[in-house]
C-alpha cells in the first residue's frame, strides 16, 4: 500500500501541483512571518544591548510627585548627586545625561528621520575630554551655544558636513546652529532611522531641563567591579526620588519591550497566514475529493483483492503526507526569502532596521514543517475516509457518483443551525457595547462556517439568477450554468475560497470608511477654528513654545486664537489634568454642546467641565471644588458650565490667566486659530512662512486633522489588502485546480459535445463562463457577509465614537466584484485551452 500510494503521487504530478502550490503559499507566509519578526526583533535587541554596553548602572527618577504630594512635579537629578555618584567605590566614571525632542531639517527644509525618534542630547566630556557614549569621526564636540554635533547617519541623509549650518527645532521656533562635529553611536533609535543632535551640556539643560539638572546619570564600573556591587554602593547615596538599575536589567527590559511590540506584528501577520491556510484547506480537500472520485474503480479493485478500509484510507493519507512534506520544505525555503524581502522592503520605505543577520529559528522550521504536513493530511482525511466506505461492487458500477439526498439534507440542516447561531451571536454582540467583542467574534466565526456548509444549497438559486445573462452566450452559457450546479459541493468548495478573502476585505473596507466618516463628523463638529498648530512627531503631543502663539498673534490674517495648555492637578486626592485656554476667544474656536451654562462664564475662577468628568465628581453648574495646582498652591474653582465632551474636546477648561502662574514650565500643546479668509492654501502658506517654514511644526485644517487621526486605519487597511492578496492567489489556484480536474473528469462528455457540433471556441467559452459564474457566486457571498460584519462591528465602534456613520463603499465593492470576475476568467485560461485541445475520439473512448 505504501508503494501504491507513492506511485499514485508520482503518477498524478500535474494534478497535485496546484495542491502543492496552495500549501506552499500558506507555509511560506507562516515561515516568512516568523523569520521576519525574529530577524527584526533580534536586530533591535542587539542594537539596544550595544546602547547599554557602556552603562553598568543607571540612576533615574522614579516618581511623578514630590515629597509634598504636588502633582506634576518632575524630579530631576542634580550636579551634586552626579559628583557623589562618581565617588562611589567601584565607579570608574559618571556621566550626566539630558535629552528631549529635537527635529532636524535637511537642506531642502524637510524633516530628517522618523518623527518619534528625533532626539537631542548632551555631550558630557569626561576623562580626557571625551564622552564614552559617542565616538567623534569628524570635527569636535560642541562647547558652547550655537554649536551642535550630528550622528553620522543623519549627516549623510542631510548631506551635512562640519562647518555647515543646520536648521533645528526643539519646541517650535527655528534654531540655526553650526555643525562642529559628526559622531557614531549605538543608540537604537538612530539605528532605526531616527536622528540624534548633541549640544553642550549647559545648552541641553537649558533646552530640555533646568540648569544643573539631568534626566539620567550613567555609571561605568571599574575593572573587577560587578554591576550588582556597584548598584549596592549607588543605592546608599540615592535620594527618595531616584532609583538605580543595572545596565543588564536595562537591556533585558528593553529586549522584553521589543519582544512585546513585535509580538503584535507577528500575531497580525500570522492571522493572515492562517487565512491563507484556511483557504488552502478548501483547495486541498477539493483536490483529494476529485482524485479519489477519479480513482474509485482503482480503489474498488484494491478492496476486491483484499485491501481493508483502513488500508485504503491510509494510502490516501500517505499521499497527503508526501504532498504536504514537499510543500512544507519548499514553503519554508520560500518563507526565508519572503522574510529577507520584507526586511528589505521595510528599509526601502525609510523605516531603517538595525543591521543584523537573517534569523531562521528552530521554531520557525518546526512550525512550518508541522503546519504543511498536518494541514494537508487533515484536509485529505475526509475524502480518504469517504472512499474507503464505498462498497467495491458499487464503486465498480459508479453507483456512488452522485451525493445522496440524505447527505445533502443533513449538511443543509447543520449549516442552517450554525449560520443561525452565528448570526444570533453577531447580533447579540452588536448590542452589548464594549462587552460584545467576544460574542461577536465567536458568532462571526460560526456564521462563516455555517455559510460554508450551506454553500451547496445557496449555489443553485444564486447561480440560477445568472441564467438570463448566460442565455446570451447560447448553448455554451446553458452548459456552463448546468455544469456549475451539477456538483454543488465542488462548486461550494471552490467559491468558498474567494468568499473568505472577500469577506475580510469588504468588512474592513466598510469599517475603515465608516470610521473615517465618523472622524470627519467629529472634526467638523468639535472645531470652529480654521487651523490647529502643533509640534509634529509620532505622538503629536509635544510641548510647543509660547513664542509660537505670540508670532501667530501678530499676523493680520488671524482674527482669533487660543493656546491649549495642560497642567496636572489634584482634586479630591485624584490627579486631574487642567486645560488652559483663552476664555475670551475659545467659543469662536471650539464647537461643543452645553448641558448647562456656556463658554461665556469661563474666566477667573470659573471653569467649564465635560459631562463625564462632572458626572464622576457629582458636579453641576455652580458646584465648587478645591484644586492643588502643579506648583503645590491651592485654589478654589467653580463650575460655570457642563458640556458634551468628545474624543477631541474634553476635560476641565479654565482661563490661561488663572492656570499659567501655577505652571513650572509654560508650554502649549497646540494653538487654535481662526483667520479672515478661512482655510486656504494661501493662508496656510502665510502661517508656515511666519513660523520660519519649520518642518517640525504642523499647520492643520479640519481635513488634515481628520486624515491624521484616520491614518492608522488607512495604513492597516492597505496592509490588509496586501496580505490578503496571498489568500486571493490561493483562491485563484483553487479555481484553476477545480476546473482542470473537472475538465479531466468530463473528458468523455466534452468529446461528445465536440462530436455533435460544438466547436473549440464554444468549449472554451463554456469552461470560462462556468469559472466566471462560480467566482461571482463566491464574490457575492463574500461581499454580503463583509457588509454584515462591517455593520455589526460599527455598532460596537459607535459606543466609543458617537459620530460614527455607516458608509457602504459601493465603488470599492464593485471593484471587488469585478476582481472576483477577473479571478474567474484568469483561472479558466489554462483549463479552457486544455478542454478545447482534447481529441474528440480519444475523449469519447476515455473512462
Amino acid at each position: 500500500m505504501l508503494r501504491t500510494a507513492l506511485r499514485n503521487v508520482l503518477a498524478h504530478k500535474a494534478r497535485l501541483m496546484m495542491t502543492v502550490l496552495a500549501v506552499l503559499l500558506g507555509v511560506a507566509f507562516v515561515s516568512g512571518t516568523l523569520v521576519f519578526t525574529d530577524t527584526i526583533s533580534s536586530a533591535y535587541q542587539k542594537s539596544s544591548e550595544k546602547g547599554f554596553a557602556g552603562v553598568d548602572v543607571a540612576i533615574k527618577p522614579h516618581k511623578s510627585d514630590d515629597d509634598s504630594g504636588n502633582p506634576g512635579a518632575a524630579p530631576r537629578l542634580n550636579q551634586r548627586l552626579l559628583d557623589q555618584a562618581g565617588q562611589v567605590p567601584g565607579a570608574a566614571s559618571a556621566t550626566g545625561a539630558v535629552s528631549g525632542y529635537t527635529a532636524v531639517a535637511d537642506k531642502q527644509g524637510d524633516l530628517l528621520g522618523n518623527g518619534f525618534a528625533n532626539t537631542g542630547g548632551n555631550y558630557y566630556p569626561g576623562t580626557g575630554g571625551k564622552d564614552p557614549r559617542y565616538t567623534l569621526t569628524d570635527g569636535r564636540a560642541p562647547k558652547s551655544a550655537g554649536e551642535v554635533a550630528l550622528d553620522s547617519k543623519t549627516a549623510d541623509r542631510g548631506h551635512y558636513k562640519v562647518g555647515d549650518s543646520v536648521r533645528l527645532s526643539v519646541d517650535g521656533p527655528v534654531r540655526k546652529e553650526k555643525v562642529v562635529g559628526v559622531f557614531t553611536t549605538d543608540d537604537g533609535n538612530v539605528a532605526a532611522g531616527g536622528s540624534l543632535v548633541l549640544f553642550d551640556t549647559p545648552t541641553a539643560q537649558r533646552l530640555f531641563a533646568k540648569p544643573g539638572e539631568f534626566d539620567e546619570i550613567d555609571l561605568r564600573a571599574a575593572a573587577g567591579t560587578s554591576q550588582a556591587t556597584l548598584k549596592s554602593g549607588v543605592d546608599k547615596i540615592l535620594p527618595k526620588l531616584a532609583e538605580a538599575t543595572t545596565g543588564q536589567q536595562l537591556a533585558d527590559d528593553q529586549a522584553a519591550m521589543i519582544k512585546t511590540q513585535m509580538s503584535g506584528m507577528q500575531t497580525g501577520m500570522l492571522v493572515f497566514a492562517g487565512i491563507s491556510l484556511f483557504v488552502g484547506v478548501f483547495i486541498i480537500a477539493n483536490t483529494f475529493t476529485m482524485l479519489v472520485a477519479q480513482r474509485t474503480r482503482e480503489l474498488a479493485l484494491m478492496r476486491a483483492v483484499g485491501a481493508s478500509r483502513r488500508q485504503v484510507t491510509r494510502s490516501v493519507l500517505i499521499e497527503a503526507t508526501a504532498v504536504g512534506a514537499v510543500a512544507a520544505v519548499t514553503g519554508l525555503a520560500a518563507g526565508i526569502g519572503i522574510g529577507a524581502g520584507l526586511r528589505s522592503l521595510l528599509n526601502s520605505t525609510g523605516a531603517t532596521v538595525p543591521d543584523g543577520p537573517l534569523v531562521v529559528s528552530p521554531t520557525a522550521i518546526a512550525v512550518s514543517l508541522v503546519v504543511g504536513v498536518v494541514v494537508t493530511v487533515l484536509a485529505a482525511w475526509l475524502p480518504g475516509r469517504r472512499a474507503a466506505k464505498i462498497p467495491p461492487v458499487a464503486a465498480m458500477n459508479s453507483v456512488h457518483a452522485a451525493p445522496t439526498t440524505r447527505g445533502l439534507v443533513v449538511r443543509n440542516t447543520i449549516g442552517a443551525v450554525l449560520a443561525g447561531a452565528g448570526a444570533a451571536g453577531v447580533l447579540a454582540g452588536s448590542g452589548m457595547g464594549s462587552d460584545g467583542k467576544l460574542p461577536m467574534g465567536l458568532g462571526a466565526a460560526v456564521l462563516v462556517v455555517g455559510v460554508f456548509v450551506l454553500t451547496p444549497l445557496l449555489s443553485r438559486p444564486l447561480i440560477a439568477a445568472a441564467a438570463p445573462l448566460l442565455r446570451a452566450f447560447g448553448i455554451s452559457g446553458k452548459l456552463a450554468r448546468q455544469n456549475a450546479v451539477r456538483n454543488p459541493r465542488r462548486t461550494a468548495a471552490t467559491a468558498s475560497a474567494l468568499m473568505v478573502g472577500l469577506t475580510l476585505i469588504t468588512g474592513m473596507t466598510v469599517i475603515a470608511g465608516s470610521v473615517q466618516k465618523g472622524i470627519d463628523n467629529l472634526a467638523t463638529g468639535a472645531l470652529k477654528s480654521d487651523y490647529v498648530v502643533s509640534l509634529g512627531g509620532f505622538d503629536g503631543v509635544r510641548p510647543l513654545s509660547p513664542d509660537v502663539e505670540q508670532t501667530l498673534g501678530k499676523l493680520d490674517q488671524v482674527t482669533a486664537l487660543s493656546p491649549l495648555r495642560n497642567s496636572a492637578s489634584r482634586i479630591d486626592g485624584d490627579t486631574e489634568y487642567l486645560t488652559g485656554v483663552n476664555g475670551k476667544t475659545i467659543q469662536k474656536l471650539v464647537g461643543v454642546d452645553f448641558k448647562e451654562g456656556s463658554f461665556a462664564g469661563l474666566g477667573g475662577d470659573k471653569v467649564v467641565v465635560d459631562h463625564k468628568t462632572a458626572d464622576r465628581n457629582g458636579w453641576k453648574r455652580g458646584s465648587a471644588f478645591t484644586v492643588t495646582y502643579e506648583d503645590g498652591r491651592k485654589g478654589r474653582l467653580s463650575v460655570a458650565g457642563v458640556y458634551e465632551g468628545n474624543q477631541m474636546i474634553r476635560g476641565i477648561m479654565l482661563d490661561n490667566s488663572t492656570l499659567t502662574p501655577h505652571m513650572r514650565t509654560v508650554t502649549d500643546m497646540q494653538v487654535m486659530l481662526k483667520t479672515k479668509d478661512g482655510a486656504s492654501d494661501a493662508t496656510k502658506n502665510a502661517i508656515e512662512k511666519a513660523l520660519g517654514d519649520n518642518p517640525a511644526i504642523q499647520v492643520q485644517d479640519k481635513k488634515d486633522i481628520s486624515n491624521g487621526i484616520a491614518q492608522f486605519f488607512t495604513l492597516m487597511l492597505n496592509m490588509l489588502y496586501g496580505l490578503l492578496a496571498m489568500a486571493v492567489i490561493v483562491a485563484v489556484l483553487g479555481v484553476i485546480n477545480t476546473l482542470a480536474m473537472s475538465v479531466f473528469e468530463r473528458s468523455q462528455e466534452i468529446g461528445m459535445l465536440r462530436a455533435i457540433g460544438l466547436d473549440r471556441r464554444g468549449i472554451k467559452r463554456m469552461v470560462r463562463l462556468e469559472s466566471l459564474v462560480i467566482s461571482l457566486f463566491g464574490g457575492v457571498l463574500g461581499i454580503g457577509l463583509g457588509v454584515f460584519f462591517g455593520w455589526a462591528a460599527g455598532e460596537l465602534i459607535s459606543n466609543g465614537l458617537p459620530t460614527y456613520e455607516l458608509v457602504l463603499p459601493w465603488a470599492r465593492m464593485t471593484v471587488f466584484l469585478v476582481l472576483a470576475a477577473f479571478v474567474g476568467i484568469l483561472a479558466a485560461l489554462w483549463p479552457a485551452r486544455r478542454a478545447a485541445k482534447l481529441n474528440m475520439l480519444a475523449a469519447i473512448k476515455a473512462e
